[in-house]
């Protein structure tokens, strides 16, 4: 999904990609009529389903601590200090989803915290439209709450604490990164690894229109544009850089940090933007029913990807 928050610089959006590892990317300089055929593999992308990762432990309901905003002190279970968590490194998360997997698939406790974080002003929940006949209950972390996490401790310093809701239009795309993150957690967590932050593409854009604004008139150097992308684990394609939904940063066991960036893709993408998301390295996954019109445009495009079900 598609948000463009800094016109200046040609949708950096659908332009921005990252390998799934940290390394530099190879530079081809040939053009690509120049290569042979021989050189580029390209198997029939596939969709394959995702294991379900495991269910996390739910701290149990006498496991408390108190937060402290200023003067004021909150006594909280700690399922509710990881729900606020959550809610601050994914903005938005539908109550299904939170259910499932914040709460071990009780849904009756889930309600119960969710409603105490509501009236302790902490949290805000909405019943937001995702179709002409569907709603669905979010939640999103208050000014309030988001400064309680801030202070908290609980999370990295350089881990990003988003608040309110988005707009009808992206919220269900966004309560959806949620899950696509449960899911490749736990591919990371089966190779070692331990995610450490997550960067949603708001903030991931932000970042790196920053760095290309203080390169001033060479913000259109080939090599410079390469040192900007490859600073934030992503890949120049065709001379922009494309900007995944979300990009997770974890450590392996050897304590070196990796990178892994990730695109919900959906039957709405322009086959140029779904070309561009593979070139970047982009892990890609898709609703059963979008799947075949990505594995489609890529085929037709003799790109080699691997679609992974949501």
């Amino acid at each position: 999904m598609s948000r463009d928050f800094t016109p200046d610089f040609d949708d950096f959006r659908e332009a921005l990609g990252s390998p799934r590892e940290s390394s530099r990317p190879t530079r081809d300089t040939r053009p690509a009529t120049t290569r042979t055929r021989e050189e580029i593999p390209h198997p029939e992308p596939r969709f394959r389903n995702v294991r379900e990762p495991r269910p996390k432990e739910v701290p149990p309901k006498d496991s408390r601590a108190v937060l402290y905003d200023r003067y004021r002190g909150y006594d909280l279970r700690e399922s509710e200090i990881q729900t606020l968590t959550d809610l601050g490194k994914f903005r938005v998360i539908n109550a299904d989803d939170l259910a499932r997997h914040g709460y071990g698939g009780d849904k009756h406790r889930m309600m119960h915290e969710t409603e105490s974080l509501v009236r302790q002003g902490l949290i805000e929940e909405k019943q937001v439209e995702i179709s002409l006949s569907k709603s669905t209950r979010m939640y999103t972390l208050t000014k309030a709450g988001r400064r309680l996490m801030r202070g908290s401790g609980r999370l990295p310093d350089d881990q990003e604490i988003y608040s309110g809701f988005v707009k009808p239009r992206e919220a269900k795309h966004d309560a959806e990164l949620y899950r696509v993150f449960q899911k490749e957690e736990g591919r990371i967590e089966r190779r070692g690894g331990r995610v450490r932050r997550v960067l949603l593409d708001f903030e991931l854009k932000k970042k790196v229109n920053r760095d290309l604004t203080r390169l001033g008139p060479q913000k259109d150097d080939p090599d410079k544009k390469y040192d900007v992308a490859e600073r934030h684990g992503l890949r120049v394609v065709h001379g922009r850089i494309p900007v995944p939904d979300l990009q997770i940063e974890y450590e392996m066991p050897d304590q070196s940090i990796a990178r892994v960036n990730v695109e919900l893709t959906t039957g709405d993408y322009r086959p140029r933007q779904l070309a561009d998301k593979a070139r970047a390295g982009f892990t890609l996954y898709s609703h059963g029913d979008d799947a075949s019109h990505v594995r489609r445009v890529l085929s037709d495009r003799e790109l080699t990807a691997e679609i992974l079900s949501l």
